[in-house]
């Protein structure tokens, strides 16, 4: 392994690889996520998002390089745990268990867990201590989830659609909690979900996914420099697609076109500058952005 391999990094993974049999969930995956990041994870079903994750948790085997908080997370797994929590879609907690019994666990296993700031952030919610796990929504569960990590000391939070089925005002307020009580410059975040419109205001960088391969990894500020928008009318369509739009897309007032590393001013000439949404560009780098 090369000696500068993760000197600074929370993350770093090169040639990441974890197949189940035909299949490569992961194939051949770099990554590096620095301190304090805010990284969105972004892909369709299958893409192998769930299993990068597993992997950098320890949960999966892979081969490769890989380096969490400085330690191989696939030999000294329970190092690793006392620094990263995550929280998934699938996630089950104990349902037999009451509320207060639940802290008292976590409490006695965990060392970086600190109880009063948990009962804090669940004294602002409608879960009682003497509440039985099962009898919670699915959101109420998250919310207790939710409680629970932010009073952990860790550095890495990791989020496997933490919010998947619960209704939009509630994963707001989950996601605002989130960058308000937990996140600061030396917590690294990784989110995975299908809702990127609504975490795109707080993300740092981006990762796209797709057959078990990143696709694209950068910082935000640096897709609003490689990436443009263009909306023209019918007149210049012809124009615009003889520059090579990476996706097309019809809309009341005419036709958008993306296009990666144009020149502005050049095609500024042609129509409407605006910038892209993340899930725009994710599409066109999938090549679904095709209407032609």
């Amino acid at each position: 392994m090369n000696q500068e391999f993760g000197t600074n990094a929370v993350v770093e993974a090169r040639s990441l690889q974890r197949h189940f049999g035909s299949v490569r969930a992961v194939d051949g995956v770099d990554l590096t996520l620095k301190p304090g990041s805010i990284t969105g994870l972004v892909g369709p079903n299958g893409a192998g998002k769930t299993t990068l994750l597993r992997c950098l948790l320890g949960l999966e085997r892979s081969r490769g390089d890989l380096l969490v908080m400085q330690r191989d997370p696939r030999r000294q797994r329970h190092r690793v745990q006392e620094q990263v929590c995550f929280i998934a879609d699938t996630a089950v907690l104990p349902r037999w268990m009451r509320v207060h019994q639940l802290l008292d666990y976590t409490a006695s296993v965990h060392p970086r867990f600190d109880r009063s700031r948990a009962e804090a952030i669940l004294a602002d919610t409608n879960i009682a201590p003497q509440t039985q796990i099962r009898t919670l929504s699915k959101g109420m569960t998250v919310q207790l989830h939710l409680a629970l990590v932010l009073a952990i000391d860790a550095k890495l939070l990791i989020l496997d659609e933490p919010t998947l089925g619960l209704d939009i005002l509630f994963r707001k307020r989950f996601f605002d909690q989130l960058l308000r009580d937990y996140h600061h410059d030396q917590r690294t975040i990784v989110i995975s979900t299908h809702h990127i419109e609504e975490v795109e205001s707080i993300l740092t960088d981006v990762v796209f996914m797709d057959a078990g391969k990143v696709i694209l990894n950068q910082p935000l500020a640096a897709l609003a420099e490689r990436y443009i928008e263009i909306e023209v009318t019918t007149e210049q369509l012809e124009l615009a697609r003889q520059r090579a739009p990476i996706s097309e897309r019809a809309t009341t007032a005419g036709t958008v076109l993306m296009f990666e590393d144009g020149d502005a001013e050049e095609l500024a000439a042609l129509g409407r500058l605006r910038a892209p949404e993340i899930a725009d560009i994710f599409l066109a780098k999938l090549g679904m952005g095709k209407s032609q």
